[in-house]
């Protein structure tokens, strides 16, 4: 009997313990937890200019935040943009897990200049590690206080344009600046450097939509890496033009003979017999077909090489007459009514079928493949964002990113795409736009737009 006693005595001490131990063992390691707490910063870049805000968000899902400490350092002084404890009456003792802070820096207000600065956060939770000053989490970033705007010094003089046509603008900045350009209206046109010696000096190929008159508004604009703004006036004139306006017949034979070639791209429910059917889907190709492969063209334009390919007026298809001008506004009829309206963005030139179809410039191919509505087609970039399109060609014999001469022989002329006839549909786009090809084909326009000003900025 004593024995057994003994034993259960044993047991009972045994059961204390770990009802005492294993709880206390639980409390001390969730106290002295070793997870510091996160802290995700959100800032535009690393430079800080005259207003900027500056949000930060600081979590501790176990035990909780107890503070967080912000500063601002330069030239040997240091300024507290935030300074929270958590611990604070406001607070109730309360543990709080996630917070977001919004600060908002004013350099010029709290006496810092302009120049190289560190940004300092410290934070801390409710842990008893570090002798119960809780885990701690530290971060520093080196910044730029840049309050002051880039300056832009327009160096072309005139900047003469037209309705549907195109200009060069060349300008110098006093920074290096991620984004730069010339708005024309609501529409940007990228500048590059690459070209001058000089890194600062920037060229910008721009264009005039045809449905932008004299009144639209151009000027340059560039933003520095601390988001500070700079525009800048262009000296420019824009001269009015009148579009030819143009009805084209759709007849049951086109429909018929040219709807199949689109198969792949379009299906449409109603039986493939059906005349109705046929007009609808020839209207799909004509409307949405054309938006997605215009779509497609002018995305190719905003990737662009900072080399200046071409040089001299660009040559246009040999021994061809126009069938078809830039800017030409269409009417669509069927059986005399009027079906749909569109534009057309380039030139149409025909000679004899097949005929071999050279670049109009030196350029690197981007596209070659078949295109919608433009059937079969080549695209070369001549650089910094200009770019000129053959279109409705039987044939192609170059690859993409080859490197092709003026006047090298890319394709043969066809009637594939949207095509009634063995021609071949070309185009010029500056970055985004479609301009008239009449200037770039013109020896005298490129010297007096073009040439002239590149040639001044290097000597000037």
């Amino acid at each position: 009997m004593k024995t057994k006693t003994k034993y259960t005595k044993y047991q009972f001490t045994v059961l204390i313990c770990f009802i005492l131990i294993i709880p206390a063992a639980w409390f001390l390691s969730t106290r002295f937890e070793g997870e510091r707490p996160s802290v995700t910063l959100e800032l535009p870049s690393l430079s800080i200019k005259a207003s900027q805000e500056l949000s930060v968000l600081v979590s501790d899902t176990k035990s909780g935040v107890r503070m967080i400490w912000i500063g601002l350092y330069k030239d040997g002084k240091e300024v507290v943009l935030l300074d929270k404890d958590f611990q604070s009456p406001e607070y109730k003792g309360g543990k709080i897990h996630k917070e977001t802070f919004k600060i908002k820096i004013e350099p010029g207000k709290i006496g810092i200049s302009d120049g190289k600065a560190i940004l300092r956060i410290v934070a801390r939770d409710f842990s008893w590690r570090g002798l119960w000053h809780g885990n701690k989490t530290y971060i520093e970033k080196n910044i730029t206080i840049d309050t002051l705007a880039p300056e832009i010094d327009i160096l072309s003089r005139a900047h003469n344009i037209s309705q549907g046509g195109a200009a060069l603008a060349i300008y110098r900045l006093s920074e290096p600046c991620p984004k730069s350009g010339i708005y024309v209206g609501e529409n940007f046109f990228p500048g590059y450097s690459g070209y001058f010696k000089d890194p600062d000096i920037f060229m910008a190929f721009f264009a005039l939509s045809y449905d932008k008159g004299p009144k639209t508004e151009i000027f340059v604009k560039a933003t520095d890496p601390a988001g500070n703004n700079a525009i800048a006036g262009l000296p420019y004139y824009i001269k009015n033009r009148e579009f030819r306006k143009d009805v084209i017949n759709i007849s049951d034979k086109f429909l018929n003979y040219k709807m199949p070639e689109f198969e792949p791209e379009f299906e449409i429910d109603a039986p493939s017999d059906s005349k109705t059917s046929v007009l609808d889907k020839f209207l799909k190709i004509n409307r949405n077909l054309r938006q997605s492969n215009y779509r497609q063209v002018t995305e190719m334009g905003q990737k662009t090489d900072n080399v200046l390919y071409w040089n001299g007026p660009f040559q246009r298809l040999p021994k061809s007459a126009n069938r078809a001008g830039f800017a030409d506004h269409r009417t669509y009829k069927y059986k005399g009514q009027t079906i749909d309206q569109q534009v057309h963005l380039g030139i149409d030139l025909a000679s004899v079928a097949n005929s071999p179809v050279p670049a109009s410039n030196k350029g690197k191919v981007v596209f070659t493949g078949y295109l919608g509505i433009y059937g079969k087609t080549v695209i070369l970039d001549h650089g910094f964002g200009l770019l000129s399109m053959y279109s409705h060609l039987s044939s192609y014999n170059v690859q993409k990113d080859q490197l092709v001469s003026k006047g090298e022989i890319i394709g043969r002329t066809g009637m594939t795409g949207l095509a009634g006839g063995d021609h071949l549909h070309f185009g010029i786009l500056i970055h985004n736009t479609f301009v008239n090809p009449f200037e770039w084909w013109d020896a005298t326009w490129i010297k007096n737009n073009i040439s002239s000003k590149i040639n001044n900025a290097k000597s000037g």
